[in-house]
Order: structure tokens, then sequence, then C-alpha cells
């Protein structure tokens, strides 16, 4: 039986890749899972020293936000299960135990029209790459065998990340998403010189700025590449812009 999930799982990649007339990638898996585990969108975080820090794949603009909202608030399932290292369901963002574990994150996925998610750890071994996050807009827990098909779309992501001569850019052909993000690391490198701190400590000044004046964290960026905004090195005297 596992031998024939992992096979059906396989083909319907397979199906995706082909259609495309190119090799997996992780965009295939995503969009493969989305269809057979009967949800609302799927994608792919990779993870730094920094935790997670870039959505390699999104299959909607609804799921990158979710992906977004996690990486600048520093909470939500994906962030749990890279610290714990173990998928994280997670049936009704409503619930009050998901309120009381990621009070802002579940808040904003709900507004957002997201009421499930379920995140699977990309790692073998001491390896971890990243996580597979799936989300539906209805509550309640998937079917034991969708769990068990999800775990498979998990190792297949994992499996495309690692494979000799691919690429996480490779993984999300036409969707922009990893270009949009090489601003954010870009501005990341900037705040660091700028305030002579770490890459993880400038990562942090950077989703604090997008949190606290509630703007996306691309559009932050863009402002602190274009040197349109710069932040302070006194931290308690806050960021301002500049030029």
């Amino acid at each position: 039986m596992d031998k024939e999930r992992a096979r059906r799982v396989r083909q319907a990649i397979d199906a995706r890749a082909l259609a495309d007339g190119m090799p997996p990638t992780v965009r295939h898996v995503c969009l493969a899972c989305v269809d057979s585990l009967k949800m609302s969108g799927a994608g792919v975080i990779l993870t730094s020293t920094m935790g997670l820090c870039a959505p390699a794949y999104a299959s909607d603009p609804r799921t990158e936000q979710l992906a977004e909202l996690q990486i600048t608030m520093g909470e939500g399932p994906g962030v749990e299960a890279v610290r714990a290292d173990r998928p994280v369901l997670v049936p009704d963002l409503r619930a009050p135990g998901a309120l009381r574990r990621w009070p802002m994150f579940a808040a904003q996925a709900d507004a957002l029209g997201v009421r499930a998610v379920f995140v699977f750890p990309l790692a073998i071994g001491a390896i971890s790459v990243g996580v597979l996050e799936v989300s539906r807009d209805t509550p309640g827990w998937p079917a034991p065998e969708n769990t068990a098909d999800a775990l498979l779309f998990a190792d297949a992501a994992l499996m495309v990340i690692l494979e000799p001569g691919d690429s996480a850019t490779a993984a999300a052909t036409g969707d922009g998403l990893l270009e949009r993000w090489a601003e954010i690391h870009q501005a990341t490198g900037m705040i660091s010189a700028q305030l002579e701190v770490s890459l993880a400590q400038a990562f942090v000044r950077l989703r604090a700025y997008a949190f606290a004046h509630e703007r996306r964290l691309g559009e932050v960026a863009g402002d602190v590449v274009a040197r349109q905004l710069r932040l302070q090195r006194d931290r308690q005297a806050g960021p301002d812009s500049t030029h």
C-alpha cells in the first residue's frame, strides 16, 4: 500500500511536469499537492540560520501572504514546525488553542480567509531546508490518507531541492517569487552594513519595522534598497526615512 501511495504521488507530480515539458520542480510538487489533497493552496518556505527566510514557491498570492506573515511575525505553524522539526497540523485557526499559540498570526491568517494550515518539515537526517505548507479555507482535520500523502509530497519537494543541477530559482519558474524575495535579502544585507549588526539582527529589524508600520515586508525592503528608508542605529529612537 505504501509503495502504491508513493507511486500515485509521483505520478501526480510527473504529470504536472510533463505538461510543462520539463523535469519536476517544487512548483509541480505544490500544484500536484493542492489537487491531490483538495487544498486551497500549497507552498514551500526555505530556511536559513535566521529561521524561515523566503518562500521558494507559492501556488497563489494568499499562500505567499501566509508565508510572509509568519516570516514577518516570527510565529505560526511554519515557524513551530522548523523549531520543533515535526509536522504541525492546525485544523482550525479560530480555535482557542491556535489563538493562544499564535495570537497575531492566527487572527491575520483568518482575515485572509485561511481556516486550516498543515505544515511538514523538509528534512533528512541533520539536513533541514524548509517546510511544505498546505492550507484551505474550511476548518477540519485532513483524512489520514491525505496526511500520509502530504508527507510523501514533502519528501518529493526535499528531493527536488537537493537534486544536483536544480535550484530554488527553477522551483519558482514563471512565478517571480524568489526575485521579489531576493530584494528582501539585499535589504537585510544593507541594514547589516549600515547598522554594523549581524544579518540575523538586521533581518529582525527589517521584520519589526514592517510589522510596526503594518506594511508588506517586500515594500519596506524596496524602500531600503532604493535608499528611501534607513533604519537608525539607536533601537530606542526607532527607524526613520531619509532621502
